[in-house]
C-alpha cells in the first residue's frame, strides 16, 4: 500500500512488550479491523501494524477517504478491546519510549524525569516521538532526540 505523506497516524505505545506470538495475532486483528474500517459507508485506505513489539499504529490515508468522528470512535474501541484481551494499556500518556541501542525501553515519565535528573538520559538520548500525525512525521520524526522531544522541559530542570 501506497500512503500520502498527509496520512493521519495514531501511535499507541503499549504498557509491554508484546511476545512474538502476540505480534503475530495482533498484526492479524489489525489487518481485519483496517479491512472493515469505514467512514460514513466508504471504506477507508487504512493499514494498522505492530512496531518494534511495543507500539500499534494505525493509518488513514484521507486522500482516498476521511476518517470521522464514528471511525475513529471505532478505532478506539478497537485499541481499548486490544487492551482488556492483552491484559496492557495503550492510553496512556505518560508512558515514554526511549530507544537504548536497538532495544525499547518504556518507562513512565516521572521515572524518565528522575533518568534525565541522574544523567541517564540527556539532550541526546534517542526517544520515540508519541506526538506524531502523520506519515511524513512518522517517517522523518518517529524517532528524535530527547531534547526535540516534549521530555526536553526536565532539561531544563536539571540545568536550572
Amino acid at each position: 500500500m501506497n500512503f500520502s505523506p498527509q496520512s493521519r497516524v495514531w501511535l499507541y505505545v503499549s504498557s509491554r512488550e508484546f511476545t512474538l506470538p502476540e505480534t503475530t495475532e495482533l498484526n492479524d486483528l489489525l489487518n481485519q479491523f483496517c479491512i472493515q474500517w469505514a467512514a460514513h459507508g466508504k471504506d477507508l485506505y487504512a493499514k494498522g501494524e505492530v512496531l518494534h513489539q511495543q507500539f500499534i499504529l494505525l493509518m488513514v490515508d484521507e486522500t482516498h477517504a476521511g476518517a470521522s468522528g464514528c471511525s475513529i470512535d471505532t478505532s478506539v474501541h478497537f485499541i481499548q478491546s486490544l487492551e482488556r484481551k492483552y491484559n496492557i494499556q495503550l492510553f496512556n500518556r505518560m508512558l515514554v519510549a526511549i530507544k537504548d541501542g536497538e532495544e525499547v525501553k518504556v518507562i513512565d515519565s516521572l521515572a524518565a524525569k528522575k533518568q534525565i535528573e541522574e544523567g541517564i538520559l540527556n539532550e541526546n538520548s534517542l526517544v520515540f516521538n508519541s506526538l506524531i500525525q502523520t506519515k511524513a512525521e512518522f517517517d522523518t520524526r518517529f524517532i528524535i532526540p530527547l531534547n526535540e522531544s516534549w521530555l526536553a522541559k526536565y532539561l531544563k530542570t536539571v540545568k536550572a
